[in-house]
């Protein structure tokens, strides 16, 4: 299994681990399955933050690996939908939990496996879902098989959604290669998004091309326009794949000579140094997204009033300890939210008093 993951490019297998301790997921489909005493062997695999396609082809790599060891498997996917059903739930309610859980019952009932990969990002944030890495999983190890599919049941009495479903092998059906679709679908609007760039986000992307393959930054282009060249400002640089961050580096005000140099000095810091993340390989590049976040001046703020999630960034502060949130950003609706995030990436409690600027930015992408 961990050999075949490595030659499908899928950074899967035993070493890494952190925490060996069975989660809930885990632990509720265990309690089932030892209650029939099935004699069988049980391999555990947990999640990522890796994009849609990874978790498919790991599936992939569960099918494969079963058939080169002629070994008949049953795959259980194992995990909630959404936590945000109630406002009585442990996790309150938003309208999106509902949502969710609509569409991946209605997916999961007709085995609508693209759609499962296809999935609306920030729909699934918001509900908070957490099985649907698991379900991809479970869908590239149907790759190219039709399925009788059935939903049993589907509740959600607390808050959290709850469902069961079926899917049973029956043949052959090269139709169903889920991942092939949308890689194709992928590729489109990256390309499409490749001609809709400007001087900015193109400058951002062959620098970060440059240094993922050679170690080293490029000059600057001679033919940048002067806004660029002449200009200074603060700047942050944003890496996505699939939706997902993949990168963000930046700076609060301008630390070097121009625009350009911000933007060719923080693309290099986003893909290598951001320390959430591992730096960016060359087969990434193909499948990131670019933006590029000029900032306005900074400016106090003496209330919440003042504060607007989508068209102010915020920058909160508390001593040494300063924070900042760019501003309009998927799944961060409202200010209290933006202040949320802030004090967190500052390490500043969230009750405690911290003074507040804001800004607007340009944002190229």
């Amino acid at each position: 299994m961990e050999k075949n993951a490595k030659r499908a490019g899928v950074p899967a297998g035993t070493k890494g681990e952190q925490d060996a301790t069975l989660d809930h997921g885990t632990m509720i489909p265990l309690t089932f399955l030892a209650e029939r005493e099935l004699p069988c062997s049980i391999v555990r695999i947990g999640l990522s933050g890796l994009d849609p396609a990874a978790h498919y082809r790991l599936g992939k790599c569960i099918k494969k690996t079963a058939e080169e060891l002629n070994r008949d498997i049953a795959v259980v996917a194992s995990g909630d939908l959404s936590h945000k059903l109630l406002e009585s739930g442990p996790y309150g309610y938003a309208e999106q939990g509902p949502q969710f859980d609509r569409f991946a019952t209605a997916a999961l009932g007709k085995g609508d496996f693209l759609s499962l990969l296809t999935m609306d990002l920030n729909l699934s944030e918001a509900a908070a879902e957490c099985g649907l890495g698991a379900f991809r999983i479970l869908a590239g190890a149907l790759d190219q098989t039709a399925v009788a599919s059935e939903l049993l049941s589907y509740q959600g009495p607390f808050g959290v959604g709850y469902a069961v479903a079926t899917f049973l092998p029956q043949g052959e059906d090269r139709e169903r290669a889920f991942d092939v679709t949308y890689q194709r679908a992928e590729r489109a609007r990256i390309s499409a998004a490749r001609e809709r760039e400007d001087a900015y986000t193109r400058l951002a992307r062959q620098t970060i091309e440059s240094f993922v393959k050679t170690g080293e930054a490029p000059p600057l282009p001679d033919d940048l326009p002067e806004e660029l060249t002449k200009e200074r400002a603060g700047v942050f640089v944003s890496l996505k794949i699939a939706g997902k961050l993949r990168g963000c580096i930046g700076t609060i005000s301008a630390v070097t000579g121009s625009i350009a140099e911000e933007i060719r000095k923080n693309a290099v810091s986003a893909c290598s140094e951001d320390p959430r993340f591992e730096p960016v390989r060359a087969e990434e590049l193909e499948r990131i997204q670019y933006s590029v976040d000029v900032l306005g001046k900074t400016e106090r703020v003496d209330s919440t009033e003042q504060l607007d999630a989508k068209r102010y960034g915020i920058v909160v502060i508390s001593g040494y300890r300063k924070g900042l949130l760019l501003p309009n950003l998927d799944g961060v609706e409202t200010v209290e939210e933006q202040i949320k995030i802030a004090k967190r990436k500052a390490g500043i409690p969230e009750g405690e008093r911290c003074r507040m600027e804001r800004f607007e930015v340009v944002r190229h992408q």
